[in-house]
C-alpha cells in the first residue's frame, strides 16, 4: 500500500458537484492499492497514519504530535494511479488491484481505521467515481508512506 498524506486546514471530496465527505484540521491521505497487498499491509499504515508526528507540540518544538494525539479529522481518498508504471508517456497501472478487488480492500482499510481510531473522525471519498479533492495543504507538508513488504523490485525500509 502506499499513502499519500498531507496535514491539511481543511480537505473535501465532490462528485458531480455533490459534496461527499469534507473534514477540518487533520490529514487528506490518498490510498493506493497494489495487486499484492494483504491485511499486514492495512495494519501497517493505519498504524503509521495514527502515530505520524507532524503536528507542533505546546513548547513550539517540531514534529511532536499525531492526528490522534490532537483528535483530528482523517479523509481517505483511493487513487489506484499511485501504482503507475510509465511506459514511454502513458500511465500504466498493472500493479494496482483490480478494481472489483480493490473496493473490498479500501473498505477494510477504512473499517481498520475507524476501529483504531474515533469512526466519527475518519471520513472517505466514494471509491471508484471521478471526484474533485479539494485540499488546503497546512504548511506545506506531505509524507509519503509504504507498506514494508518489497513489491515490484522495491526495497522499503520500516
Amino acid at each position: 500500500m502506499r499513502a499519500i498524506v498531507q496535514r491539511v486546514t481543511q480537505a473535501s471530496v465532490t462528485v458531480n458537484e455533490e459534496l461527499i465527505s469534507n473534514i477540518g484540521k487533520g490529514i487528506c491521505v490518498l490510498v493506493g492499492i497494489s495487486r499484492d497487498d494483504t491485511d499486514k499491509d492495512i495494519e501497517y499504515i493505519v498504524r503509521k497514519l495514527l502515530n505520524l508526528r507532524i503536528w507542533d507540540g505546546e513548547n513550539g518544538k517540531r514534529w511532536q504530535h499525531s492526528v490522534s494525539q490532537k483528535k483530528y479529522e482523517i479523509l481517505c481518498v483511493s487513487q489506484f494511479t499511485l501504482y503507475n508504471v510509465l511506459k514511454g508517456n502513458s500511465p500504466d497501472f498493472h500493479h494496482a488491484m483490480a478494481a472489483t478487488e480493490s473496493k473490498a480492500f479500501f473498505d477494510k482499510f477504512i473499517s481498520t481505521l475507524k476501529s483504531a481510531y474515533e469512526p466519527d473522525l475518519v471520513k472517505e471519498g466514494k471509491f471508484g467515481n471521478y471526484m474533485q479533492v479539494h485540499i488546503q495543504n497546512d504548511g506545506p507538508v506531505t509524507i509519503q508512506l509504504e507498506s514494508p513488504i518489497a513489491k515490484h523490485g522495491d526495497s522499503v525500509a520500516k
